[in-house]
Order: structure tokens, then C-alpha cells, then sequence
């Protein structure tokens, strides 16, 4: 069940989640729009749908599907219904680290598919490629239902997603929006 990118941004418009203005990502960029992937995954056929169409373009067959809190956990848990897997996440540790927790955890030689909502650097998704293969367990894909970077972000794994944008992004310092006076919003889920 594949969809096309236009379908996934026109759901993204249609639910009120593709937003313009002035904003500070999670990566400390700032940007002059944001995807609120929450607006979307609020509404279970999207989620579900999504979560299918993610499972099937990463044509693999893991046996843990892992997303990084908080912002990968209902497209994770969708895409691992999809697969008939377990899904789990890693949340931050006191130091700021990917960690488990909530008696999660993987066993050396299993196989996981990494999957959150949006990627910009992929600086989330990469902190939990390494906590797993530092457990020993096989990273097979990564996949997100935005990609914010253009294609360009490398997490050293195959990486799929719905949808890719080649959105601008700013260095704090350089950001002109902030050179105009335009307040700076942070909608996400980390902490500004």
C-alpha cells in the first residue's frame, strides 16, 4: 500500500499539520516551517495507514521495531502492528543519553528497524542505532514518515520515508527570521 508524497503532504495540510512561521527544531535549527507529526498520527486511519505504506517500503522483516520518545512512538508502534513485531523506544537517560527503560530492552542477535516521525540531521535516530548495536542487535533500516533533510542525512543504515522535503533550515546565529524580529516557536516534544 504505498502512498505518494503529495497524498502524505496533503494529509499533513489537510489536518492542519504543515505549518509556516518561524521555528526552532529539535535539531536547534531554526525553520520557517514545521511538520507537527502529531496532528496527523491523531487520527488512526492516518496512523495506521502510514504505518503500513512505512512497513512496506522498508522490505524488511525485523524482529523489534525501536523509535526514539517521543516523537517516533505511534508511527513506530503502526509500523510494527504492520510487521506483527514488538515495538519499544528509548527515552533520554538523566545525561541526556538514548537509553531503555520501562523494563525495555533487546537481546544480542536480534534484528530492529529504527523508526521515528521526522528526520532533520537524524541525530535521534543515529543515538539509537548505537545503543542497539552496542547490545549487539542487527540495525537492518531506519525509516520516518518526513525527511526533512532532502535526502541528505546519513545514518549508516538503508533509510526510507513517506515523504521528502527539502525544507530550509537555519543556524541559530544566521537565521534571518530571527534577524527580523519574528518570534521563534518551539512546537515539538524536546525541551527548547
Amino acid at each position: 500500500m504505498a502512498l505518494s508524497s503529495d497524498s502524505v503532504f496533503d494529509t499533513f495540510r489537510h489536518t492542519g499539520a504543515f505549518l509556516n512561521g518561524h521555528f526552532r527544531l529539535s535539531s536547534g535549527l531554526h525553520s520557517p516551517q514545521y511538520l507537527q507529526c502529531a496532528l496527523v498520527l491523531a487520527h488512526p486511519q492516518h496512523a495506521e495507514s502510514m504505518g503500513r505504506a512505512l512497513a512496506e517500503a522498508l522490505g524488511v522483516q525485523p524482529d523489534v521495531v525501536v523509535s526514539p520518545a517521543m516523537g517516533g512512538l505511534i508511527i513506530g508502534h503502526e509500523v510494527a502492528r504492520a510487521l506483527g513485531v514488538r515495538h519499544i523506544f528509548t527515552e533520554r537517560d538523566a545525561e541526556r543519553k538514548m537509553a531503555f527503560r520501562r523494563g525495555f530492552g533487546v537481546e544480542a542477535g536480534q534484528k530492529a528497524v529504527v523508526i521515528e516521525d521526522v528526520i532533520t540531521t537524524g541525530g535521534s535516530s543515529v543515538e539509537v542505532i548505537k545503543l542497539l548495536r552496542s547490545a549487539g542487535v542487527e540495525v537492518l533500516a531506519a525509516g520516518s514518515i518526513i525527511d526533512r533533510s532532502g535526502g541528505r542525512a546519513d545514518l549508516g543504515v538503508p533509510r526510507v520515508a513517506l515523504a521528502t522535503l527539502d525544507a530550509v533550515a537555519y543556524d541559530p546565529a544566521e537565521c534571518p527570521l530571527c534577524g527580523q524580529g519574528i518570534p521563534v516557536v518551539k512546537p515539538g516534544s524536546r525541551p527548547a
